[in-house]
């Protein structure tokens, strides 16, 4: 997965309570639709209005937010199914990040996986980015820092958050829990070899 060490640009705010994985990515897009063909479909019930067209109420649809890297959301954000789509999904909307309150336990763990970095903040300072945001039209940037593990809001303040020293490792690095397994391959194939000589027995019945 790409690496992520910084992301900027403006954040935009979808901060309603209990977003759940459904209203990120209808089940049914799942069916049939790669995992790099979802972002279209990402937050389809409120994003487009009935012939299709794209709703001009809906705040992803507003012109300083569509290409926005940033997500500003809600308390429990990622809740429900644990369909990992929600976060392909919303990569493929263009979003590297999102900043919330509290997450779905399940979607918290999908993102690191996919290399979407999700940030616990204070509801207080979400909406303060928010309203700095909307203030500027989207014309000053929030930075999502993973290096230093601070959030600059668009009026300059430094917000420090917390991650996981292993999961921020491989963020950093770009890596998922396969490709972190298999930077320990000589030390497993090291331990194979060795075992094999112990037990053969216990090889030759895997190996037919």
């Amino acid at each position: 997965m790409d690496k992520f060490i910084t992301v900027s640009g403006p954040a935009a705010p979808m901060l309603g309570a209990n977003i759940d994985t459904d209203v990120i990515i209808p089940i049914q897009r799942l069916v049939g639709t790669g995992r790099t063909g979802l972002g279209p479909y990402a937050f389809e019930r409120m994003r487009y209005a009935k012939d299709g067209s794209d709703n001009p109420d809906f705040v992803l649809n507003r012109p300083q937010y569509r290409d926005s890297p940033i997500l500003l959301a809600g308390p429990n954000f990622g809740c429900g199914s644990s369909r990992e789509g929600a976060v392909w999904a919303l990569m493929g909307m263009g979003f590297r990040a999102v900043i919330a309150p509290s997450f779905g336990d399940i979607f918290f763990n999908n993102c690191f996986q996919n290399g979407l970095l999700p940030v616990r903040l204070p509801e207080d300072v979400i909406r303060r980015i928010a309203d700095e945001t909307e203030a500027a039209q989207g014309a000053r940037h929030t930075v999502v820092d993973l290096a230093r593990q601070v959030v600059v809001t668009p009026d300059g303040a430094e917000i420090p958050f917390t991650v996981d020293a292993r999961k921020r490792d491989a963020l950093l690095e770009g890596l998922d829990d396969i490709a972190l397994t298999l930077k320990q391959k000589d030390a497993i194939l090291a331990w194979q070899t060795a075992d094999r000589a112990k037990r053969a027995w216990a090889w030759d019945s895997v190996e037919r």
